[in-house]
């Protein structure tokens, strides 16, 4: 007896650790097992190619179909995760079929997962893309099941709203919609304790799965158990041998053995353990021969507590010997065990594969994160550097203005002090008269200067109005020493909106006067001309007095360590005129070559057509 109870127990042990295996891949295997692992390999490899292209639209479909895969095995939990999933995705790309279908595919499996608030707002979801594709039909169905579950309404009512789906499946020749909804006309009538209308609904549905064995055998097992909850053991054997005669379950030595342990077990209810125990006998024989593990171990254990109850031991040994005898053969030729490996290694493979994706994806958000940082820094320090150049340009001219605004105002007292000096010089010789007169024309030409001074550039005709005032101011005070002719293109005079650089002539001719001509023996001669060359005018200055050269030997030890300022002032406005208003002012000034004396100087000034340059 310790021999054979050392038996029975390892023999428990390899069922135990088969059954184990088995129950981590899969709880039951069923007819069209390879049917089911091919949908769900074309599944996973859609999805894998999708995340080696990086194809977020088929990556949608290959989750999609996974739900699919996962719903029609039962599998309810990890159908509406890949729902969620391609939902997710089918959003991401704004896809609106894509939306609509996975929206109400979901809704469907948390509804059967008595997710009522989850599922309402789904079928709304699905139903708000609807109106987006124009699909009529899914708006209606999707409206009566929002209207189902939102009002606890009677079970008539809730009915109507069913077959108010499944009629518009059948017009849509939608399957799955139509066996969805007797599936749910079954649950209300179950919870109605509506026996007959529940086991219609599953006949229905049962009917139109059979091509897909594997929901028709779980709308059987539906069936069945009904009739077992009424008491009705006749209905519920015949209902099971009706699926064993059912042509794709003959076609099927799994789905016969299979389907046979079902009928033991109802006849192991009905105490019927006789025609029980040669249902196992002939399920065992079946699953040994084609190598059906699974089952061969359900039968196995079965007939044992059969046997254990009606003290034949023996009988339950010999079953044991039996199956460690046939036990590798039955593992060699059993697929399942290799399609349920392959299935558990895919499933693997993709939790992997989103692993690694989640991973890139968190790594290129980072990536991106840091280039946005990056870039907005970049950006931030351009601002900066830009507002920073931007105001020390704006300091640059505003200094500019200044320095400019300072050197012409040196202009006024350097000519106002001349100008008092000539004054005081006629008063000196008691020349009261001409004092007089010359302070007149001095004021008035003062004046006009003033109004000059406040603008970096003016009207020409103004300022050549005040040289020629100027000249004659000086012609009063050396009348003895100089003549003068100015000489103005008519081009000049005809536009009265043309502008030049102010006192910017002025101490030329001053300089003419008074370092050149006051020094000749002869009365000499001084000529201003303005010439329009395109769009400037050409100023030559040009007198006979001593020179420049001369002009140096005849100053005194003190006039040679002063420096004048009214040339070189003329000269730091020109450069800071370029400078500040981009002009190209130029001036030149030259000893006149033999035979003749004196010094010509030649200002060449853009003409403007306002004051701003």
């Amino acid at each position: 007896m310790r021999q054979k109870a050392g038996l029975k127990e390892i023999v428990l042990m390899m069922l135990l650790f088969c059954g184990s295996a088995q129950a981590m891949l899969y709880a039951q295997q069923t007819q069209n097992q390879e049917s089911s692992a091919d949908k769900f390999g074309r599944a996973s490899k859609k999805v894998e190619r999708a995340f080696e292209k990086n194809n977020t639209d088929t990556l949608a479909s290959g989750y999609f179909d996974l739900g699919e895969s996962y719903y029609q095995k039962g599998d309810l939990g990890k159908s509406e995760t890949f729902y969620q999933k391609a939902k997710q995705l089918y959003e991401k790309n704004a896809d609106a079929d894509g939306i609509a279908k996975s929206s109400r595919a979901l809704a469907k499996v948390q509804e059967e997962l008595h997710k009522d608030k989850e599922a309402i707002n789904n079928y709304a979801f699905a139903q708000k893309y609807n109106l987006k594709t124009g699909d009529r039909a899914s708006n209606s169905m999707n409206g009566n099941d929002i209207s189902r579950l939102s009002k606890p309404d009677s079970a008539l009512v809730q009915q109507r709203y069913l077959q108010d789906n499944i009629n518009l499946g059948m017009i849509n020749k939608d399957t799955n919609e139509v066996i969805g909804g007797y599936i749910k006309q079954a649950d209300i009538s179950l919870r109605n304790k509506q026996t007959d209308a529940a086991v219609t609904a599953f006949g229905n549905a049962f009917n139109l799965s059979k091509n897909n064995p594997e929901q028709a055998v779980r709308f059987n097992h539906l069936i069945t158990n009904t009739y077992l909850n009424a008491g009705n053991y006749t209905k519920a054997i015949e209902t099971k041998k009706g699926l064993l005669n059912e042509r794709f379950v003959l076609n099927s030595t799994q789905l016969q053995a299979s389907e046979m342990n079902s009928l033991a077990d109802i006849y192991i209810q009905k105490a019927d353990d006789s025609t029980a125990a040669r249902l196992l006998n002939e399920s065992y024989g079946l699953s040994v021969k084609n190598g059906h593990t699974l089952e061969a171990k359900r039968s196995l254990l079965k007939l044992d507590s059969i046997y254990q109850s009606q003290g034949k031991q023996s009988k339950s040994l010999g079953l044991y010997k039996n199956f460690v005898l046939q036990l590798d053969s039955m593992i060699s030729k059993d697929s399942s065990l290799v399609d349920a490996r392959i299935v558990s290694e895919t499933e693997a493979k993709l939790k992997k594969l989103e692993s690694e994706r989640a991973m890139k994806d968190e790594l290129i958000r980072e990536k991106n994160l840091l280039n946005y940082w990056l870039g907005g820094s970049i950006i931030a320090l351009m601002i900066f550097g830009a507002v920073v150049l931007s105001i020390l340009k704006k300091l640059k001219i505003k200094n500019k203005k200044i320095a400019l605004q300072s050197l012409r105002r040196e202009m006024n007292p350097h000519f106002i002090f001349n100008s008092l000096n000539s004054i005081n010089q006629f008063i000196a010789n008691n020349n009261e008269m001409e004092a007089n007169q010359y302070l007149t024309k001095f004021s008035t030409l003062m004046r006009r200067v003033m109004e000059n001074s406040t603008e970096d550039f003016v009207l020409f005709s103004k300022e050549a109005e005040l040289l020629k005032n100027y000249l004659e101011l000086e012609k009063s005070r050396f009348p003895d020493k100089f003549d003068f002719n100015i000489q103005v293109d008519d081009a000049l005079y005809l536009d009265e909106q043309l502008y030049i650089p102010g006192m910017l002539i002025q101490p030329h001719l001053e300089n003419a006067i008074w370092h050149g001509l006051r020094y000749t023996d002869e009365k000499g001669y001084l000529q201003l001309r303005f010439r329009k060359k395109l769009e400037t005018v050409e100023i030559t200055i040009e007198d006979n007095g001593i020179g420049i050269g001369e002009s140096e030997k005849t100053k005194t030890a003190n006039q040679k360590n002063h420096t004048g300022r009214g040339i070189n002032n003329t000269m730091e406005r020109i450069k800071i005129l370029n400078e500040l208003y981009h002009q190209h002012i130029t001036c030149v000034v030259e000893d006149k070559v033999q035979p003749a004396h004196g010094v010509k100087v030649t200002l060449t000034v853009p003409l403007l057509k306002n004051n701003k340059a």
